[in-house]
C-alpha cells in the first residue's frame, strides 16, 4: 500500500511528475535566457527590449494549448492516420519549392505564407514522418527486420523525404530526421550489417554535397580553425567560442553578458547555448546538458514499457521522440561548441521560435499520452491478474 501511495504521489492529474517537472524547468530557462539573450537585438531594431521575450511566450501558450490537445489524444487514433501524415509531409515539403508559396529567408526557402503568416514546414515534417515511420515499423514490422526488400521500402521513403529537404535547403533538418529514422529502424530490429551496407553511398553522397557547394565547403574550413579567418568566415564560431572562454565556472552572471551585444549573430535562435555559457558557466551548461540526457532516457524508458506490453506503435513512437530531440540538441550544443559544423537548428525548448516551440511541445504531450497509458496498460494487466478471491 505505501509502494502504491508512493507511486500515486509521483503522478500529476494522472500524468508523469517527473515529465511535468522537467518541461516546465527547460521551458522557464528557455523564457528566460530568450529574454537575456535578446534584449539588446530586441531594442535596436523594435524600441521593445522584450519583444522577443512576449514573442516566445505566447508560442510557449499555443504550445501549452497543443500539448494538452495532444494528451488527450489516443495514440491510436496517430496510428490510423500515419499515412496521411506522410502525404501531408511531401505536400508541405513541396509547397516550400513553389514561387510565391514558399518564403525564402536567409537563402533558403524553408518557409509557407499564408494570409500573411509563415510557418517552417520542416518542424513540423519531423513529428509527421516520425509519427509515419512507428505506423509502418507496425505494420511492417517482420518485414523490415528479416527482409531486405522490406528495409529498402522506408530507406526509399527517408530519401524522398530528404531530397526535399535538401532543396530548400535545410540540411539540418534532413540530418536529424534521417539519423533519428535510421534510429527508429535498428531500434524496432533491423540487422546493423544492412545499415554498414549503405555506408559507402553515405559517405559518397556527403562528400558529393561539400564538394559542390562552395559555401558548404567554407563553412567545413571555418568549422576545423575557425581562427584563422576570425573575422569572415569563422567569425560566427569564434565569438561563440569566445562566450563559452568568458564563462569559465560559474558564468558572468544571468544579463552580464556581452557577446550578445550585437558581437555574436543568432544568438537568441541557434546561439543561445553560447549566450547561456558566457552567463551561467561550465555549470550552468553541463546543467542543461545533463537535462537533455534525463529527458531523453525517461522517453527511451516510456518506449521500452511501451514495447514490454506489446504497444509497438507506441513503442517506437516514443523512441522517435527521443532521438528527435536528443539529436538535435546534441548537433545544436556540437555547433555552438566548434564540435560540429554550422547548422541551423534550434535548441529544443529553449532557442527562439514559434514553429520549434510548438513542434516540440507537441512531441512532448504525445509523450505524456504514451506514459500514460503505459500506467494504465499495466494497471489493467496487474487487476486482470489477480485471482477473484483476492479481491
Amino acid at each position: 500500500m505505501l509502494e502504491k501511495n508512493k507511486k500515486e504521489i509521483m503522478t500529476l492529474g494522472g500524468y508523469d511528475y517527473y515529465l511535468v517537472v522537467l518541461f516546465l524547468i527547460m521551458v522557464s530557462i528557455g523564457l528566460v535566457m530568450v529574454a537575456s539573450a535578446s534584449i539588446s537585438n530586441a531594442e535596436e531594431v523594435f524600441n521593445n527590449p522584450f519583444y522577443y521575450f512576449f514573442n516566445q511566450g505566447m508560442s510557449v501558450f499555443l504550445g501549452l494549448i497543443f500539448l494538452l490537445l495532444f494528451l488527450k489524444i489516443p495514440t491510436s487514433y496517430l496510428q490510423t492516420s500515419s499515412r496521411v501524415l506522410l502525404f501531408t509531409s511531401i505536400a508541405l515539403l513541396v509547397f516550400t519549392l513553389i514561387p510565391g508559396v514558399g518564403k525564402e529567408v536567409n537563402g533558403s526557402t524553408r518557409w509557407i505564407e499564408l494570409g500573411g503568416k509563415s510557418f517552417q514546414a520542416a518542424e513540423f515534417v519531423k513529428f509527421f514522418i516520425v509519427t509515419y515511420f512507428a505506423g509502418y515499423l507496425v505494420n511492417f514490422r517482420e518485414s523490415v527486420q528479416s527482409e531486405l526488400k522490406g528495409f529498402l521500402k522506408p530507406i526509399l521513403i527517408l530519401s524522398l523525404i530528404s531530397l526535399l529537404l535538401l532543396k530548400q535547403p535545410d540540411y539540418g533538418s534532413c540530418a536529424v530526421l534521417s539519423i533519428t529514422i535510421l534510429g527508429m529502424l535498428f531500434l524496432a530490429g533491423v540487422p546493423l550489417w544492412r545499415f554498414i551496407l549503405w555506408l559507402p553511398l553515405f559517405a559518397i553522397t556527403l562528400f558529393s554535397l561539400i564538394i559542390f557547394s562552395p559555401y558548404r565547403m567554407e563553412r567545413l574550413i571555418s568549422f576545423l580553425d575557425p581562427w584563422q579567418d576570425c573575422n569572415n568566415i569563422g567569425y560566427q564560431l569564434c565569438q561563440a567560442l569566445i562566450g563559452f572562454g568568458r564563462g569559465d565556472w560559474a558564468g558572468v552572471g544571468l544579463g552580464s553578458g556581452i557577446q550578445k551585444l550585437f558581437y555574436l549573430p543568432e544568438n537568441h535562435t541557434d546561439f543561445i547555448f553560447s549566450v547561456l555559457a558566457e552567463e551561467l558557466g561550465l555549470i550552468g551548461a553541463i546543467s542543461i546538458i545533463l537535462l537533455y540526457f534525463f529527458l531523453v532516457w525517461r522517453t527511451f524508458s516510456i518506449g521500452r514499457i511501451a514495447e514490454s506490453a506489446k504497444n509497438y506503435f507506441s513503442a517506437y513512437l516514443a523512441y522517435g521522440i527521443g532521438l528527435i530531440i536528443g539529436i538535435q540538441a546534441y548537433i545544436n550544443i556540437g555547433v555552438n561548441m566548434g564540435a560540429l559544423p554550422t547548422k541551423g537548428l534550434t535548441l529544443p525548448f529553449i532557442s527562439y521560435g514559434a514553429n520549434s516551440m510548438i513542434v516540440y511541445c507537441i512531441l512532448f504531450g504525445v509523450l505524456m499520452r504514451i506514459e500514460y497509458e503505459n500506467r494504465h496498460t499495466v494497471r489493467t494487466t496487474n487487476r486482470k491478474s489477480v485471482p477473484a478471491y483476492a479481491e
